[in-house]
């Protein structure tokens, strides 16, 4: 297979317009007989769902939460990008795609980095709209404050509830949508598989997670805004119920998986303070602004942190990369204290932390001031751990937290089954091998409102004579059933394990081997490992209860069953890319410092992986990656 990614002709500050320009149109009359199907109602998918429903198309939207307002862009802290330059330090547009480019470490298209910084201009302007409250200065002014890996302030906050915020406007939106008819809601609803029609993307099927009914949808075009697969690693910054089962269900069918193991490590979330725990909380990247990470410059110190004296401590971000000290990138960041906490210098009751220090921004700027950019954060600090970090330092450790792989998709977010759409989280387009802090929620939003309404467009313009999908068709009901023996066979097994035993197995194996740092033989006997547990599950899980209930165990067990293939896949990525580049860090493939060692001769391409069945090992099919605006460079934040 030859990947076509479609980008556009012309110099890349001119693509999107040309493409603009060219893409075919649906006039509003034909609109209202074409239906399209979006799954998931987080930024991404509640904001395009919005965006088609204005336009006049038919839109179901359906999300397995209570209510669209709990999809987990709600849990995004320290603010969105974009290139205004209102502090007049620099930036630009094409600054932030160069920041963004470098960032993920010259793994993602040029073309798909810059669009994505062209649109931010417009999304600060749309959600102001929306009454989204944005921080802002003294005179009225909204306000910035930069993010790891940039060295101007580009980042708008609404304080830590920047998602939650930004999130509510577009559940406003689709909310009116749904009011006007356009829209139709479906809330505790998970799909369970994509149908195709002669090639195309046709429906889904769901199940009703409040009645255990599988349900039937049809459509023109599907839409998966489903986020990402961070939880596989079971201790993670994502929410319970997250997972990967829609993008990897569309795999199974065809839909090509690019650059699995690239997950980022988030470098501040709380540290993990038991086994008793299945989340661990994340605390705002915008905190690095102020605070300064060290840690003990003796091992196993067991000193309070304030009676340890400025010389006996370890600035080691501000040591090791004076250009950009705390505001490093998070994958180096994160690797960074993870060399420090298995160096013995870790601190805390389980020596799995380091420091994040308020004092000096504190003594310079008042408490006052501090409290005024991140009291909730430190509200929530105080209520989760019961320390003031007002008064002593924070407690912070690397966490996974978000997948820069996803489903490939083309310039279009088309993956490559026609008519499947894929955005946001769940495509792997804008960020390379690291993502930069607050640039997430940018390109969940700009997919939603100012991308996938031209391409999906220029797609259904083909469609228009087509007529309604009907899901009464064999291929609808072959899925059905499908679906329905993979439920019911689940709950045959009646096995002596929990679900969750097998989730955390997974996470632990995944984490200590294609986690931080990855190496050849680790990766090898992962997937061994991966395979056994596995079989056992298939033996030895326990589901308790019913398929036509309300089942929570056998939603988890249908997703950790879908984890064993996805961290199969993470490995074989890991294991077939011989160098080290963001957030995969291969131990065989570094410089005599430590730092990642790129092989831009044998490796400049996206890694995108086909399913070839059960037990099969996958297919690698590779898509060049070509730089004409930006030559890749030696990484470096020193």
């Amino acid at each position: 297979m030859i990947l076509n990614s479609k980008i556009p002709e012309g110099p890349l500050e001119k693509k999107w317009d040309n493409y603009k320009k060219k893409a075919r149109l649906v006039n509003p009359a034909n609109r209202k007989k074409l239906d399209v199907i979006v799954v998931g109602t987080g930024l991404a998918g509640s904001s395009v769902a919005a965006s088609l429903g204005e336009m006049g198309y038919n839109v179901k939207s359906f999300c397995f939460q209570d209510s669209p307002r709990r999809a987990h862009s709600v849990a995004a802290q320290g603010g969105v990008n974009a290139a205004k330059n209102y502090k007049n330090d620099g930036d630009s547009v094409y600054r932030m795609f160069a920041d963004t480019l470098k960032g993920g470490d010259f793994r993602a298209r040029e073309a798909n980095v810059y669009r994505m910084a062209e649109c931010s201009l417009n999304l600060i302007d749309q959600a102001v709209a929306q009454g989204v409250p944005f921080g802002r200065e003294y005179g009225g002014y909204l306000n910035n404050r930069s993010f790891g890996g940039v060295q101007v302030s580009r980042t708008f906050y609404a304080r830590g509830q920047t998602g939650q915020q930004l999130l509510l406007g577009a559940y406003q939106a689709l909310m009116r949508q749904v009011g006007k008819g356009t829209v139709q809601l479906y809330s505790r609803h998970e799909m369970l598989d994509l149908v195709m029609i002669d090639g195309k993307a046709r429906g889904i099927i769901v199940r009703n997670l409040d009645t255990g009914e599988i349900e039937r949808h049809a459509a023109h075009a599907v839409v998966l805004a489903t986020g990402g697969y961070g939880k596989i690693y079971y201790l993670s910054t994502l929410a319970m119920g997250c997972n990967g089962s829609a993008i990897w269900r569309a795999h199974k069918k065809g839909a090509l998986m690019a650059s699995p193991s690239w997950i980022q490590v988030h470098p501040t979330s709380l540290p993990q303070s038991g086994d008793y725990q299945s989340k661990l909380t994340l605390m705002s990247e915008s905190l690095r602004n102020d605070g300064r990470i060290w840690v003990p410059s003796k091992a196993d110190e067991t000193r309070p942190p304030n009676e340890i004296p400025e010389d006996e401590r370890d600035y080691y971000l501000e040591r090791r990369y004076p250009a950009f000290g705390n505001l490093a990138p998070r994958d180096i960041s994160s690797r960074a204290a993870k060399e420090r906490i298995d160096a013995g210098f870790g601190i805390g009751p389980l020596k799995n932390a380091v420091y994040l220090d308020f004092s000096k921004a504190i003594r310079e700027q008042g408490k006052e001031k501090i409290q005024e950019k991140y009291g909730n954060l430190f509200d929530m600090y105080l209520k989760i751990t019961g320390y003031n970090a007002y008064n002593e330092p924070m407690m912070i450790s690397p966490s996974a937290h978000f997948s820069m792989g996803g489903l490939w998709v083309d310039y279009e977010l088309m993956t490559t089954i026609p008519g499947l759409f894929a955005l946001g989280e769940a495509n792997f387009a804008d960020h390379g091998a690291n993502r930069l802090g607050a640039n997430s929620l940018l390109q969940a939003s700009v997919d939603g409102y100012f991308i996938a309404p031209y391409t999906i467009a220029n797609y259904l313009a083909e469609e228009i004579h087509t007529g309604k999908i009907s899901p009464e068709s064999p291929e609808f009901e072959t899925a059905e059933n499908n679906v329905k023996q993979q439920i019911q066979g689940l709950i045959n097994i009646k096995g002596t394990k929990t679900v969750d035993y097998f989730h955390k197995t997974l996470g632990k194996l995944l984490y200590d081997y294609c986690g931080l740092a990855r190496n050849e033989e680790g990766l090898k006997y992962a997937i061994g490992e991966i395979r056994k547990l596995k079989q056992e599950f298939y033996r030895e899980v326990r589901v308790s209860g019913q398929r036509d209930q309300m089942n929570s165990e056998l939603e988890k067990a249908g997703r950790v069953a879908d984890y064993f293939e996805i961290g199969e896949l993470m490995c074989y990525d890991a294991l077939t890319r011989n160098e080290s580049c963001g957030a995969h860090f291969r131990e065989e493939f570094q410089t005599p410092d430590g730092e990642a060692l790129r092989n831009d001769t044998e490796y400049q391409f996206i890694s995108a992986w086909a399913w070839t069945g059960e037990n099969r090992e996958p297919e690698l099919i590779k898509e060049p990656l070509v730089f004409e605006e930006m030559q890749p460079t030696v990484r470096s934040y020193k």
